[in-house]
């Protein structure tokens, strides 16, 4: 091949150009794989265009000795104005059968959730979510780490396409 250099750098971009387009990614590390209530997950981020179409996301590395089928969690959510909402979720991490859900290794296990698809924004400015472990125990063990990501569709409301 004449040109290497610029064949494995097209090969690059094309790649990189692939995938989410995540406008935010924030990932908490468990200390020693636990999760105590007093450790609360905060993740700000900006809206400017609320006429934007986003995919909202949880991701959850957890060990395959984790001992429940979901993790109960409280989200805050904190718009601009200041206003707060609360709401119970429940992270389903294995189903019926007991079978984790995800990515597994041996010991391991990562999982995506969707917790909002096609979601967008009325108000511009800084957002904050806050997910509290809501489990009967504390801490809860076998959590390994906790990742919000906001996903642009690259959709607009009214149909239109960035």
């Amino acid at each position: 091949m004449k040109y290497p250099i610029l064949f494995f750098f097209g090969i690059a971009i094309l790649f990189s150009s692939c995938g989410p387009n995540y406008r935010f990614e924030k990932v908490y590390e468990m200390e020693a794989e636990q999760w105590p209530y007093a450790d609360t997950l905060d993740f700000t981020f900006n809206i400017e265009d609320t006429s934007a179409i986003y995919n909202l996301y949880l991701e959850v590395g957890h060990s395959t000795s984790y001992g429940f089928q979901n993790l109960y969690t409280q989200v805050y959510t904190r718009f601009p104005s200041g206003e707060r909402i609360k709401e119970l979720l429940s992270l389903e991490l294995a189903g019926k059968g007991g079978t984790w859900l995800g990515d597994c290794g041996k010991d391991y296990c990562t999982l995506r959730i969707p917790i909002q698809e096609g979601a967008f924004f009325n108000q511009a400015g800084n957002y904050t979510i806050t997910l509290q472990q809501y489990m009967r125990v504390d801490p809860v063990a076998g959590v390994r780490s906790i990742a919000f990501k906001l996903e642009d569709t690259g959709q607009r409301r009214g149909g239109d396409k960035s």
